[in-house]
């Protein structure tokens, strides 16, 4: 008699995945509060370390801007496993918390963005990709949306934490505490089962095996035209090392859905940086909120979150990855569109920004699980590259909105994002595919 036990390397159904995404969302929840801290205090935290907001901003893509490294981290969890580099990550990013909160100065608080940045690149990317490889595509949006529920509570929760933690003790505390919880989270995801590694595409970046619980995946698209990879065009004419260089930034053949994906979620993810890491200076200086204000303003925009992400992990399956990617975009540019004309009262603008995370959390998450099936044979390396492009769009929000801001105030902000995300929805509407699988762009 056969065991009816998943092996190691096959994608387990929701039955046998409670343990694995509990564990999994609640060390997001500290990690995603570590993120977005400095979106709703940055002003505070600026003057604790003694600088303006502009060059914290300017700080803060820094840290970003390391993100560049995730394709190394995704072909190393790609050959030694995600969850060992998670793991390693959640050190890193733990040192790197512990440095900003020492207050030692602008080159302890860069040193301290780099840690950080390096553990934040190790982490996400491969725990997306680790979360992936234990469903079937099917499952996917449902899983995924689960897991994104963890940027919803980090603002309900977290960001509520933190708030308290500055007004009634110091602006350190809040990195000694989630530094130490990282930490905690290191030992938490030591006790769950591995996921298989990536696997290795055959020449010409073609895969030799199906997709993960065979839903939507590579094997479809067996006996149709494919586009070759240019890694496979490369090796003709391209010596050893740049074939190499070149291979870190191969998708297989269905690499121009890949990317257009990729870019789109990019700028998508360009338009609410620059609105968010600036809107806490907004709130504080036109509505007078304190720290503990802005801490409640951020528990209502995680349960905007929350109920984004439930939203795709209750339809997003069977209404399609990408068409639920293009309503999250079109809203969010509605929404983006408003924020300057409503910038008449507190209540109006919190109604708005409410509103629009809603809108930008369900198109989020959809395009996380839309893009976890455009490669599916070399997954770790998909969502480092991800992460990796995303960064670059984040890391000119540290410029673009604490400057525009100060400048133009709400108008600086609201216009720039909806260009942004327009820009976006002719990306995934003209060149990106459901899945890798899929012989049309249609979703």
């Amino acid at each position: 008699m056969t065991s009816q036990q998943p092996r190691a390397d096959e994608p387990r159904g929701f039955s046998e995945f409670h343990r694995i995404l509990a564990a999994c969302v609640a060390t997001r929840i500290v990690v995603d509060t570590s993120i977005q801290l400095f979106f709703s205090f940055l002003q505070v935290i600026a003057l604790g370390m003694g600088l303006n907001v502009v060059v914290l901003g300017r700080m803060l893509s820094l840290r970003s801007a390391v993100g560049l490294s995730a394709p190394l981290f995704g072909n190393t969890a790609d050959r030694y496993g995600y969850l060992r580099v998670m793991r390693v990550a959640l050190v890193l990013a733990a040192a790197g918390t512990f440095l900003l909160g020492s207050g030692g100065g602008f080159w302890t608080v860069a040193a301290g963005m780099v840690l950080s940045g390096v553990g934040l690149t190790g982490f996400m990317p491969n725990v997306l990709a680790y979360i992936s490889a234990q469903l079937p595509f099917a499952q996917r949006a449902r899983g995924i949306g689960i897991l994104e529920y963890s940027w919803a509570l980090a603002g309900i929760f977290g960001l509520s934490l933190m708030g308290l933690l500055f007004d009634h003790f110091s602006w350190r505390l809040p990195f000694f505490v989630l530094g130490a919880a990282m930490l905690g989270c290191w030992a938490l995801l030591g006790q769950l089962p591995k996921a298989h590694k990536g696997v290795e595409a055959a020449a010409g970046g073609l895969a030799v095996t199906t997709a993960a619980g065979g839903e939507g995946g590579v094997e479809k698209a067996i006996g149709k035209e494919r586009i070759p990879s240019y890694t496979a065009r490369l090796s003709t004419i391209a010596p050893g090392a740049a074939r190499h260089i070149a291979d870190l930034f191969d998708l297989g053949w269905n690499w121009r859905s890949a990317y257009a994906v990729i870019g789109a979620n990019c700028l998508f993810l360009f338009s609410q940086g620059h609105v968010m890491i600036a809107h806490g200076v907004w709130l504080q200086s036109e509505y007078g909120l304190t720290a503990s204000g802005l801490g409640l303003a951020a528990l209502a925009q995680g349960a905007a979150d929350l109920a984004g992400a439930v939203l795709v992990s209750l339809i997003t399956d069977r209404v399609g990855k990408k068409r639920s990617f293009q309503a999250g975009i079109l809203g969010s540019t509605l929404f983006f569109g408003l924020l300057p004309v409503v910038n008449i009262g507190l209540w109006p603008v919190m109604v708005i920004l409410v509103l629009l995370r809603f809108a930008y959390e369900y198109g989020l998450v959809s395009a996380i699980a839309l893009i976890s099936e455009q490669a599916p044979d070399r997954r770790g390396k998909l969502m480092s590259l991800t992460v990796a492009i995303n960064l670059v769009g984040i890391t000119f929000t540290g410029f673009t909105g604490p400057w525009m801001y100060t400048n133009f105030g709400a108008w600086g902000l609201g216009p720039v994002a909806a260009g942004s995300t327009l820009a976006a929805f002719v990306l995934v509407t003209v060149w990106g595919r459901e899945s890798a699988g899929t012989a049309e762009g249609s979703g």
